[in-house]
């Protein structure tokens, strides 16, 4: 575990706090080293599963953005759900949940966000160093919104335009957030959020904000959205205590739901085989990829079923201990 004492850690940080937006930023380190190693190959998927790893230019800012599509069978047009990495990770983090989504019969389209992904470790640089200037570095993270932006506007066959989705964790869960209408400090860049393109999203670990009341931070939100954390989900670099991350639910009004999976820490949700320990630990990936997939079969595929599954409590889905909790569905 990395020593948060590190003085070269701290200069990072302190040097960096003026920046917009920045503060909001620190808590996509989660728990201390928390920063996901990608699987280095993908696991074996059902076979009805195709995988497809290409990279896709946006020539207007001259940027590479990795993809890994994963695609059930068959050509009909199927809801899509667009899928972003937490800090330091690929577009192989999240494979248990683009699995499920792909099995569930939806198009996961997994984005690589470069300057916040694997770059900021690999190559011999101080990982905490590096994390911790990718966390602050504003531009990163406008970078993040804009990939989204591009995969919305080149939508891959047989996506549905109609049924569309954006998931994430942790720094991917920010993603997701803005995305769906939660203001940045100081405005939107031109970005024109909330996408309407977008008709639902997942945060797994969602991120409070800060610098803006919540009235403010989460009126935009319109499309549900899905809160997905643990009770032990705590970001210890800046002190993010786990019931934080409740906020974005409790003080938003969109329809969508929160699920608290009792014992889930930050690495929980990741699946990121090489990092090891709790970062592969896959105890919490079926609960956290059920939830989904019913959420979004609820929302996109207007299922009557999985809509009443939800409001009846999420029955089956969920462990001992576990919370949920459904709005507006």
């Amino acid at each position: 575990m990395a020593d948060l004492r590190h003085p070269a850690l701290k200069r990072s940080l302190l040097n960096r706090r003026a920046l917009l937006a920045g503060p909001a930023l620190l808590p996509f380190l989660g728990e201390a080293g928390c920063a996901a190693t990608p699987s280095a190959a993908p696991r074996a998927q059902e076979t009805r599963i195709t995988e497809t790893r290409s990279v896709w230019r946006d020539a207007a800012r001259a940027r590479d953005i990795p993809v890994l599509i994963r695609a059930p069978a068959g050509t009909e047009p199927a809801p899509a759900v667009i899928v972003s990495h937490g800090l330091g990770g690929t577009r192989e983090g999240l494979a248990y949940l683009g699995r499920a989504l792909a099995e569930g019969g939806y198009l996961a389209i997994h984005l690589q966000h470069i300057g916040s992904d694997d770059s900021l470790w690999r190559g011999g640089t101080d990982r905490m160093i590096g994390l911790a200037a990718g966390a602050m570095n504003v531009q990163a993270a406008l970078d993040r919104l804009l990939d989204v932006k591009f995969a919305l506007d080149n939508l891959p066959r047989p996506a549905d335009p109609a049924r569309l989705a954006v998931a994430g964790h942790s720094f991917g869960a920010w993603t997701v957030q803005h995305m769906l209408g939660e203001r940045l400090p100081g405005g939107d860049r031109g970005l024109g959020l909330p996408d309407p393109r977008l008709k639902a999203g997942v945060a797994l670990s969602p991120i409070p904000a800060v610098g803006l009341p919540p009235r403010l931070a989460y009126g935009g939100y319109a499309a549900p959205l899905l809160h997905v954390t643990g009770t032990e989900d705590h970001g210890y670099i800046e002190g993010i205590r786990a019931p934080a991350r409740r906020v974005p639910f409790e003080q938003s009004s969109n329809p969508g739901g929160l699920a608290v999976l009792q014992g889930a820490m930050h690495a929980s949700f990741a699946d990121e085989a090489e990092a090891g320990g709790r970062y592969a630990d896959a105890t919490y990936h079926a609960r956290a990829a059920a939830l989904s997939v019913t959420f979004l079969d609820a929302v996109l595929r207007a299922d009557a079923a999985a809509a009443a599954l939800l409001r009846a409590g999420a029955r089956g889905l969920l462990g001992p201990g576990d919370e949920f909790v459904v709005r507006g569905l």
